[in-house]
């Protein structure tokens, strides 16, 4: 039997659909949450224990690690699936070999290589290599009529994504920084499978950020709801059908411009000006779980199978499904909660620090409405829980 490893942040829904496949299993993650399978090939990193803060994110993870704990799997294993968090580019040439999905990933995950390789082809908002924050307050006098925004070159998630403006005082800490035109209106996505002579769109999402809650700065990533309808958009559009038209040709285009292989997923925002390209995701996406619940496929297993040359056929969604990250409201110490729709629960007793990953909120229904009320009912009823159990005033 052919070896596996699922290597990431956290391997969680992966581990779910690896273990119905015909492979020896392999899994190294930053998180473990307690309703992680555990499997006899497995490292951790981070260990939760009673009264013991799970720390910042952050701050404490490091791709280095990750890849030290696990290289005798990283040797042993037939094939390597990275998830979020690990890049094909962190590993050995000679283990690269062994990643099913996209390879060459530096045009991609660099977002200033990206942008020059599309600017010419696809709407995408104006974007500068900058050195320092004063360059950047320089480039945007040029532009009187245009915000913008500070993102690392590499980075997922939203994270460290800050607004320029006079109150700014950013340090680079060693990380390079791309100068982006803001550009506001709907966040989107597109769930896509390629192989090196097709590519085709599993489905498109409507992409939720921090943003769409709280009405602040934030561009954290929270979730996803799909599919993308007149109703999952939760915003007034003319054409759903012409977006989701646009979407499906723009991300196969795209699939083929970068030679993208396996599960890949490409972000968007729209508003009153069309469609803006603003990355590809060359991984397993967020919204993996929320596929299988709408279309009753295994992810995993399309993914492997395109990585193989073979797409397979894409049933029509059957249920609407959604996906909402909840960020601790508090610092708290994490008692059992009796819902059926969390995932990504901290083991009983374990501290997670305010504004760190809590939970992950998953449903589905065939009613948009009745889903959406479902999730936004779990949502409050933790947020709750999470501050009558808060560690500090």
């Amino acid at each position: 039997m052919k070896k596996l490893l699922l290597i990431g942040i956290d391997t969680r829904s992966m581990l779910n659909s690896a273990l119905k496949l015909n492979y020896t299993i392999f899994s190294a993650s930053y998180f473990s949450t307690s309703d992680t399978p555990i499997i006899e090939n497995q490292k951790i990193i981070l260990k939760e224990a009673e009264g013991v803060s799970c720390g910042v994110f952050e701050d404490e993870f490091d791709i280095n690690t990750i890849l030290e704990i696990s290289s005798d799997y990283i040797d042993e294993v037939d094939y390597i699936i990275p998830i979020s968090g690990v890049s094909p580019s962190d590993f050995q040439k000679k283990d690269q070999k062994k990643i099913l999905g996209t390879k060459d990933v530096g045009n991609i995950e660099n977002k200033f290589k990206f942008y020059k390789r599309i600017k010419d082809e696809f709407q995408t908002p104006l974007t500068f290599s900058i050195n320092d924050v004063d360059e950047a307050y320089e480039i945007s006098k040029n532009y009187p009529l245009n915000q913008f925004i500070l993102k690392p070159v590499k980075g997922s998630g939203g994270y460290d994504i800050n607004l320029l403006d006079n109150d700014i005082n950013l340090d680079f800490n060693g990380k390079d920084y791309i100068l982006q035109e803001y550009v506001s209106g709907i966040n989107l996505s597109s769930s896509l499978l390629a192989t090196k002579n097709d590519a085709k769109t599993i489905m498109n999402s409507r992409l939720l950020t921090m943003h769409d809650f709280e009405k602040n700065n934030s561009f954290i990533y929270v979730g996803n709801i799909l599919p993308l309808t007149e109703e999952s958009i939760l915003t007034e559009v003319k054409d759903i059908n012409k977006i989701n038209d646009e979407m499906i040709k723009t991300s196969q285009d795209l699939s083929k411009k970068f030679n993208l292989i396996g599960s890949n997923g490409v972000d968007y925002i729209l508003n009153e000006n069309g469609l803006y390209v603003i990355e590809i995701n060359p991984r397993l996406q967020g919204t993996f779980e929320c596929v299988e619940k709408s279309l009753g496929i295994n992810m995993l297993d399309a993914h492997i199978k395109a990585c193989f040359g073979k797409i397979i056929e894409i049933p029509k969604a059957k249920y609407y499904s959604y996906k909402k990250i909840i960020y601790s409201p508090a610092k708290m110490k994490y008692e059992k909660i009796d819902l059926e729709n969390i995932y990504d629960l901290p083991h009983i007793g374990s501290i997670t620090e305010k504004s760190e990953p809590l939970l992950t909120i998953i449903d589905k229904d065939e009613s948009f409405e009745n889903l959406y009320k479902k999730v936004e009912l779990t949502s409050k009823k933790v947020n709750i829980i999470a501050r009558k159990d808060q560690q500090d005033a």
